[in-house]
């Protein structure tokens, strides 16, 4: 999300926004039946307070251009299914990991890969991730429920952790020994702040967590993946391509 764009709600919304409605048009035009949207969670907000959960139903808060657009395409899709018949589902997926992933994620392997001791050892936060693997079998489960259409679904692995478990857990699935020093979290934001990277510091130390009951309950569906199965996948992947 390192966009260098003068103006990236403008460059958000030509991809997010206008492609997406063209695509939807033509598939529409050709008959297509369904049309799934996979959005993100950013269309709710940045963060929630420890003991809450984003719902489906909860006012969309979007904070940033990407969060904008993607809440943008949503609305133009609705819009779309009620000109033309077009079933249309939304999926707002929390933080997706599995071989291959990228960005932070990568990053915390690669230090965990190399022993580097890290002051992350006293975050007691909770986010909700979601694997590839379950992302792409609740995108194949709304491809055909009777009941998907018209709805918007949150989806995660059902198993919220804390930093500080997630990057355990990883050493475990990685077979390295983990080095954390504890930090309080004030702590850490108060340096990521002087060191102008207050955004990174609140997605290691904030809380981001969404409730998937309704996902479960509307569509009979749960996570095939459990999140250690997923992490094992994912350090495989890693290691293999070292």
């Amino acid at each position: 999300m390192r966009d260098k764009a003068l103006q990236p709600l403008t460059e958000f919304r030509a991809v997010n926004v206008l492609a997406t409605e063209r695509l939807a048009r033509a598939a529409a035009a050709h008959g297509v039946k369904r049309f799934v949207y996979v959005s993100s969670i950013k269309v709710n907000g940045e963060g929630t307070q420890p003991g809450q959960r984003y719902t489906p139903d909860d006012a969309p808060a979007p904070a940033d251009s990407y969060g904008i657009s993607k809440y943008e395409a949503e609305q133009t899709l609705h819009q779309l299914a009620q000109e033309t018949g077009l079933e249309v589902v939304i999926i707002r997926p929390v933080l997706v990991y599995g071989p291959g992933v990228k960005a932070n994620f990568l990053s915390m392997m690669r230090w965990l890969h190399r022993g580097i001791p890290l002051p992350l050892g006293a975050i007691q936060n909770q986010r909700s991730l979601v694997a590839l693997d379950n992302l792409v079998d609740l995108i194949a489960t709304c491809l055909h429920h009777p009941y998907a259409p018209g709805q918007t679904f949150l989806v995660s692995d059902g198993e919220d952790l804390s930093t500080t478990e997630l990057l355990r857990r990883t050493a475990v699935a990685l077979g390295r020994p983990v080095r954390l020093i504890s930090v309080p979290a004030g702590v850490l934001r108060m340096a990521a702040r002087a060191l102008g990277r207050a955004d990174f510091a609140e997605r290691l130390c904030g809380s981001l967590q969404v409730d998937i009951g309704k996902t479960r309950q509307l569509l009979g569906w749960a996570p095939p993946v459990s999140v250690d199965e997923a992490l094992k996948q994912t350090a495989r992947h890693f290691l293999a391509n070292l």
